[in-house]
């Protein structure tokens, strides 16, 4: 896509499953040297952003706000995600405001990581896009490699319990929306398994990433 400059260090898309460990896998990245764009951080920052605020009071009225004045993320989402048992109408229409929401704040995101992205210092491994929806918004076309990380769905299930308090239904709610995993999986250059211990998952992380330099520098070569 043409909102993202060609950098000289490879640029690696993150993805995944829900609760499956983008995130671990993204802190272990930075460990190893990488630096990180964060799409779900940058999201709710946006949601900050007074003009994009105004914005949401515009569409949705007062009620997506929360006590201090600001954007209620759960609101939103209970806008933007149909339940499972949604009729067609009521899906069809969440959908339509789930993509004016992602009009609006996409390019607020694509800035401020094109912004991290230049000031990345030499040293730097590679550049990671962290993004739920990273196929979904066709970024792979910015991206040298597509990593997905995955992991079953139990195991997601009572991750997100845990971490998010999220009932069975909600974390379905979510998927439904995305991108069948796989059509995910096939798109990926790589496939991470995050089922066992986070030493397993850091060792296949630096085992890709070592692939991938090399590919890269390959490139860079020919």
């Amino acid at each position: 896509m043409s909102d993202s400059p060609r950098h000289a260090f490879p640029v690696i898309g993150l993805t995944g499953s829900i609760g499956a460990g983008k995130t671990l896998v993204a802190e272990i990245l930075a460990s190893l040297g990488c630096l990180v764009s964060d799409s779900d951080a940058l999201a709710r920052a946006a949601l900050a952003d007074p003009a994009i605020r105004a914005q949401l009071v515009a569409w949705w009225g007062s009620t997506v706000l929360n006590s201090q004045g600001e954007i209620n993320r759960s609101a939103v989402a209970s806008i933007i995600f149909a339940a499972p048992s949604a009729t067609t109408a009521q899906q069809a229409a969440a959908k339509q405001d789930r993509l004016r929401l992602e009009a609006l704040s996409h390019p607020w995101i694509a800035l401020r990581r094109n912004e991290l992205f230049a000031a990345a210092l030499p040293s730097t491994k590679a550049l990671v896009i962290e993004a739920p929806l990273l196929l979904e918004s066709a970024m792979q076309d910015q991206c040298d490699a597509i990593w997905m990380v995955d992991a079953p769905f139990s195991l997601r299930l009572e991750r997100v319990k845990a971490s998010r308090e999220w009932p069975e239904a909600e974390l379905r709610r979510r998927e439904i929306v995305q991108m069948p995993l796989d059509l995910k999986r096939k798109l990926a250059h790589d496939v991470l398994i995050n089922d066992s211990s986070v030493e397993s998952l850091r060792a296949q992380v630096a085992r890709i990433l070592s692939l991938t330099l090399e590919k890269h520098q390959g490139k860079q070569r020919a």
